[in-house]
Parts: structure tokens; C-alpha cells; sequence
């Protein structure tokens, strides 16, 4: 029995084969129409020297290709490499030579960031080229041209549970790293493969597909299947039969319009970022949204004012909170209940096993109040590739366990709870007092006059660190900063009050949505504070 990603999906092509599966910028293919495209670029990698093991970049916005080329890889049990299209030449150029590429399928619209590094990257030997409209030249092969070529039969070697699926960070600081999981390990982790609310094991690799047979709904992850979170709301899906939909890249009301279209009953967000130009565009457009049956957030601060407006927007919808990351996985999640602290973080239920752990490694009790580092062990990845430092400092034996520990904190509330706290890297340290950034931006996104924030350190001659941030501003409005002052101060302590404040027209994040610290230490550091 393999519990391999490309068996996963073959098991779902054979119970559902004339179901749509994915559906993007006007296209739709059924699960076999899929399986045989995949089957056929596969073919064609083969032939170029593609097996066990080789690195296949993907360098695209969401599109269907997007999903044929990483099953592609999967079926020659090949490994599939996210590439963030927003990278400049020098971030190009350190993942196309660390992630050891030997083959790369790009949109055309990135021919010449392509071309620039292709002379630093010797081992790429081989670039398939997607049509997207662009006019780019470009060096390689037309993508329907080297399919067309193939046959769409499946007559690939067996696969194994042990086949390796990688995913390159996000990189919220420095340059990203490449996470290194079991097939096996990352489907029970993140893909299904153990029920996220009970805590079972999925029996066995065919228990998806056929529960999928007679019933699945259509989903639409908003995010960029760069990012883990909308690979895995995808793949989880893909497996049970469901329809994927997806928009090429993010767009409130294209999202809506999508929704509408094709009756999308779950939509999975990325925090607030996604959260909040969603609910404005849902109110100014008048959209139809009576299909949807749920709302789900991951990886990402969805703070409570924004939960708030979901609520009463579509007070029949189920809204869950999930928390995790690309090294530990799926780690807890919750049910979004009105009335909720404005203030607070994420609050969910850890899944069976998640701890948190104090400093030296130790596991806490759950009394209410205690704060720690999050951890979890069980599925849990191999490690990061060509990285064995960074590795052994999040990855950690504790009594006989492999534990995974991100670097997010997190506090046990009274009902048994967790609060997400953020990430302990980012923690601001005034005067003694550790501040964590998301709690700060919760409060400071549940005034009316703040469409966005980010919280960071900055020095202080008698605190060391004082609180500062960014808020982006309404278009044409003026914000009134005593008074958001005096409501931050109805959420959170005092000596969690900004300082300072600077105002910008666009906070800067990362294509996933999540924050990007560096790009607000960077216009802190070049633009003088309003306050």
C-alpha cells in the first residue's frame, strides 16, 4: 500500500473520471481529462531525462498547468518545486541553484527573469513554456507542443509512501528554505490523510476517493498554489473528488464572480489579507454567495473584528480558524463564535499531537495562562534540503519523540483552548515586556478607520525596542490616530500601544498573504513617523 500524492489522485480519476476537477480563467477538465494531460508531460519528461528524484520548478500563477506539472513530477516520483512569481532575478537565481532544478515549466510572461538565470543555474537542463498571452520570447519548448507528442496512458514504475514532496517557504525573513516531507507523512499531515476534527486515521489510500464517489463539494482556495495553504486545500480536495476552482492570481471580486459562477461551497482564505478586500467586495458588489456552506482561514492572523463581519454576512456559513505551517503542518483548529475578544489571536483546539514547550524543551501542563512555543510530533518532515543546521534548531528528540517546533508561541485558555500568539522571532521586547505583533495588529484592524497593519520592534534608547506600526489608510481618508489610540487601548495593555506610527496607501505582503517584517522594517527605517 503506497500513500504516495500521484496514487492519491489516480485512485479519485478512477472512481469520478467524468466529474470537472479543476477550473481556471475560463477552462474546465475532468479528473480524466487531468490524469492524461499529467500522464502526457510526464511522458515527455521521461524522455528528457526526468526520473526518481529530479527537481521539476514550477513557476507559474495559478493555472491548470500549475496542477498538471506537479502530478506530472509526482507520477515519476520526481519533486516538484514551488517558485514564488514575484522573485527578482537575485532570489531567482538562489532557488533555481538550491533546489538543484533540472527541469523548470514556466508562464511565458516570465521568459526574460528566466533567461537572465538560466547561465547561473548549469544543471537546468530542460524548460517547457506555458502560453499566458505574453509576447516574451523565450528559450525552450511550447508546452502543448511537448504534450501533444505523448501518449496519455499511465504505465509508470510503482510508487512508495517514501517518495519526497518539497515546498519552499514563504521566507517572511531571509531567503526561503526548502521543507522536505514523506508523501506519506505530508497527506497525513496536511492532505486529508488523518481527520483534522476527530484525530482518526484515514484506513487506508482508496478510503478518500470513494467517500468522495457519491458526494464533494466545490472548492476555491483563493491563495497561490505557491503557498502550501492553497496546494493543500487543492490537493485534500483532488483526492476526494471534489472541484477545485481557482483565479489566477488574487482578486476580490474576480473570487466572488467565480463563487457565483460555479456554486463554490468552501472558500479557504490567508488571514485578514484576503479576509478583509473579500467582505468589502462581497458588500460592494452584491454578489451571489448562497452556495457557500464555509469559510476557512490558514496560515494567518484572521482577527476577530473581520470574523465579526463574516458572521454577519453570512450567518449560516461555518467559519474555521486553522493553524500551522509548511515545516509542522496542520496543528489546531476552531470554530469562529460571535462575540469573540476583538483582541484575541486564533483560538482553536490543538490536534491530538500538539503540545507547547518551554524554553529548554520541556512539555507544559495545560493550565490556563501558560504560554509556550507550539510543537508537534507524529508526521512530521524529514527535514530542510542542504540544510542540516537550520534543521537540528526546529526539529528536536524530546522523550524517544521527533517533535517539529515552527517558532509560533501560543497560550492554554481556560476551556482548554489554544491562543496563537505569533511568531516568537518577531516578538517585540519594550522594557521587559515581550509584545507579539498579531496580537497588536488584531487590535489595531478592529477600528473602522484601519484597513490594514503591521507591528514591529523598533529601537528605543530607554525600552530598547518601543512598539511601532504601519496602517494602511482608506483610500480618501484621513484617519484619526487619537482616536484609534484611545480604542487600542480598550483591547491591550498599555505598553502594547504603538508608539509610532507610520501611514502608507499599501502594506506590503507576501504573495501568500502573510506579512512581510522586512518590508515594514524597511519603510520604517526610509519614511519619518506621523505620530
Amino acid at each position: 500500500m503506497a500513500y504516495n500524492l500521484a496514487d492519491l489522485l489516480e485512485h479519485a480519476v478512477d472512481v469520478v473520471p467524468d466529474r470537472p476537477a479543476v477550473v481556471c480563467g475560463g477552462r474546465r477538465l475532468t479528473y480524466a481529462e487531468l490524469d492524461r494531460r499529467a500522464n502526457r508531460l510526464a511522458h515527455h519528461l521521461a524522455a528528457v531525462g526526468v526520473g526518481k528524484g529530479d527537481h521539476v520548478g514550477v513557476y507559474s500563477r495559478n493555472s491548470i498547468e500549475m496542477i498538471e506539472a506537479m502530478y506530472a513530477a509526482y507520477k515519476l516520483r520526481a519533486i516538484a518545486i514551488n517558485i514564488n512569481y514575484r522573485y527578482v532575478q537575485g532570489e531567482l537565481k538562489y532557488l533555481f541553484t538550491n533546489a538543484d532544478l533540472v527541469a523548470l515549466v514556466h508562464e511565458r510572461s516570465y521568459a526574460d527573469k528566466v533567461a537572465d538565470v538560466l547561465p547561473d543555474a548549469p544543471k537546468l537542463k530542460h524548460v517547457l513554456v506555458v502560453e499566458d498571452g505574453s509576447d516574451k520570447p523565450y528559450e525552450g519548448l511550447e508546452y502543448e507542443k511537448a504534450l501533444a507528442a505523448q501518449p496519455g496512458n499511465r504505465d509508470f514504475e510503482d510508487r512508495s509512501s517514501d517518495d519526497i514532496y518539497m515546498l519552499y517557504t514563504g521566507g517572511t525573513t531571509g531567503y526561503p528554505k526548502g521543507v522536505v516531507w514523506r508523501h506519506e507523512d505530508v497527506w497525513r499531515a496536511l492532505g486529508g490523510g488523518i481527520d483534522f476534527v476527530t484525530g482518526e486515521y484515514v484506513p487506508d489510500e482508496w478510503t478518500l476517493a470513494r467517500n468522495g464517489k457519491d458526494f464533494a463539494m466545490v472548492r476555491l482556495p483563493a491563495a497561490p498554489l505557491i503557498h502550501g495553504a492553497a496546494q493543500w486545500a487543492a490537493f485534500g480536495a483532488l483526492f476526494g473528488g471534489g472541484t477545485v476552482v481557482f483565479v489566477p492570481q488574487f482578486d476580490a471580486d474576480e473570487v466572488w464572480r467565480q463563487v457565483a459562477e460555479h456554486k463554490v461551497q468552501v472558500l479557504t482564505i490567508v488571514g485578514d489579507a484576503m479576509a478583509r478586500p473579500l467582505i468589502e467586495a462581497y458588500h460592494r458588489g452584491g454578489y451571489d454567495a448562497s452556495s457557500l456552506v464555509a469559510v476557512s482561514s490558514h496560515a494567518a492572523l484572521f482577527s476577530q473584528s473581520v470574523k465579526q463581519e463574516y458572521l454577519a454576512a453570512f450567518p449560516n456559513v461555518v467559519l474555521t480558524d486553522a493553524i500551522g505551517s509548511s515545516e509542522s503542518g496542520f496543528t489546531g483548529i476552531g470554530m469562529v463564535s460571535k462575540d469573540a475578544d476583538h483582541s484575541a489571536g486564533p483560538r482553536v483546539n490543538f490536534g491530538k499531537d500538539a503540545v507547547l514547550l518551554d524554553e529548554d524543551n520541556r512539555v507544559l501542563g495545560k493550565a490556563p495562562g501558560v504560554t509556550g512555543r507550539i510543537a508537534r510530533r507524529g508526521h512530521v518532515p524529514v527535514g530542510y534540503y542542504k540544510d542540516p543546521e537550520k534543521s537540528a534548531k526546529i526539529f528536536a528528540e524530546i522523550d524517544g519523540a521527533r517533535y517539529v517546533i515552527p517558532g509560533d508561541y501560543a497560550r492554554y485558555e481556560e476551556d482548554g483552548t489554544v491562543t496563537l500568539l505569533g511568531r516568537g522571532s518577531q516578538c517585540v521586547n519594550t522594557g521587559g515586556e515581550k509584545v507579539f505583533p498579531e496580537e497588536v495588529e488584531g487590535a489595531l484592524k478592529s477600528h473602522p478607520d484601519v484597513f490594514d497593519a503591521l507591528v514591529i520592534g523598533v529601537p528605543d534608547e530607554r525600552l530598547g525596542q518601543r512598539v511601532a506600526a504601519i496602517i494602511e489608510t482608506r483610500p480618501g481618508q484621513q484617519p484619526d490616530l487619537a482616536a484609534i489610540e484611545a480604542h487600542v487601548r480598550t483591547e491591550i495593555a498599555g505598553y502594547k500601544v504603538p508608539r509610532s506610527i507610520w501611514l502608507t496607501d499599501h502594506i506590503g505582503r507576501l504573495p501568500s498573504g502573510k506579512p512581510d517584517y522586512p518590508w515594514a522594517q524597511r519603510y520604517a527605517a526610509e519614511n519619518q513617523p506621523v505620530q
